[in-house]
């Protein structure tokens, strides 16, 4: 995923307090972006077939959960430099002084390492490699290579956040299956618009830091039709489950009334690029893939036929 989703989450603490550190290191895994990566893993855990383990199922949405905190944690130590030009990273807990690079380092590091090796020993191997590859995906791939070098860097490193509900659902059936890949490409879809859509107004924070997005190396007409373009093949494509009959029609319709309404904000910002539209673009963007994925445990757990 991703990458999401995004902000800077603070938390708040009172000032002095013993938690103070503690509360710093966990801003490192980016628990906001965490929550939906957690959320679509464990989606993809939950519309797998076979009855787990709930403690093991457990386990396997923990590692997930880490495995995304280290990803973010060594993230910010690479990007610490930009993150303390860009006006929504400079209070992020390195920058500000509060966590040292090393130690960000170290703690995303034995997260990373800690987190597979778990995933690996109590699950299987092929959920283990799934997360190990998530985690090398989003440091080298995303953060190391394409953030600073290309305006497709969302495009490409999209894939990072894409993986959690295949890892899922491999942590609970030990393979990979067309169900999970639809999982992973809808995701992977999603995250071109919802990022873009940020950098659309926040394009001043970007270029003071150097990185290449979309609207300044291609402009911002570009990147709104590429927005466009992007949700208009999200909003058909998030009504796959339901043709491959993995779910019902109750999550068949949510998806296409929320397809349509993404395909209607982006069109939007289309006409009317100001700073209110793009933002309520990236704000639809994260509320329509939760209420998607949610669609999808609803549709699963209520028989809404014995209902009517």
């Amino acid at each position: 995923m991703s990458n999401t989703v995004l902000a800077t989450h603070t938390l708040s603490k009172p000032a002095g307090s013993v938690w103070t550190p503690l509360f710093d290191f966990i801003s490192l895994l980016k628990p906001r972006v965490m929550s939906l990566v957690v959320f679509t893993g464990f989606v993809g855990l939950f519309l797998a077939p076979g009855d787990g383990n709930p403690i093991l199922q457990t386990i396997a949405i923990l590692c997930i959960a880490f495995g995304a905190g280290a990803s973010g944690a060594i993230n910010m130590w690479y990007d610490r430099d930009i993150d303390a030009i860009m006006s929504r990273t400079k209070s992020r807990a390195i920058p500000s002084g509060k966590v040292t690079a090393e130690a960000a380092l170290t703690f995303g590091v034995l997260l990373a390492g800690g987190s597979v090796m778990v995933m690996g020993l109590a699950i299987n191997w092929v959920a283990a490699t799934l997360l190990m590859v998530t985690i090398m995906f989003y440091v080298f791939i995303y953060t190391i290579w394409l953030k600073r070098r290309t305006p497709q860097n969302i495009v490409i490193g999209g894939a990072a956040g894409a993986f959690p509900p295949m890892i899922g659902w491999a942590a609970a059936t030990g393979t990979v299956s067309v169900e999970s890949i639809t999982l992973f490409t809808i995701i992977f879809i999603w995250t071109p618009p919802h990022f873009w859509a940020l950098s659309l107004y926040k394009s001043d924070d970007y270029k003071a830091a150097g990185v290449p997005m979309m609207p300044l190396v291609h402009g911002r007409y570009e990147t709104k039709k590429q927005i466009l373009l992007y949700s208009i093949v999200l909003g058909p494509l998030g009504i796959v489950p339901f043709w491959l009959g993995t779910l019902g029609a109750v999550f068949g319709a949510t998806a296409a009334l929320l397809g349509a309404l993404f395909i209607a904000t982006a069109w939007r910002v289309m006409r009317d690029d100001s700073d209110k539209n793009c933002k309520q673009l990236f704000g639809f963007s994260i509320f329509y893939l939760f209420l998607l994925f949610l669609a999808m445990i609803v549709d699963r757990c209520v028989d809404f036929n014995s209902i009517a």
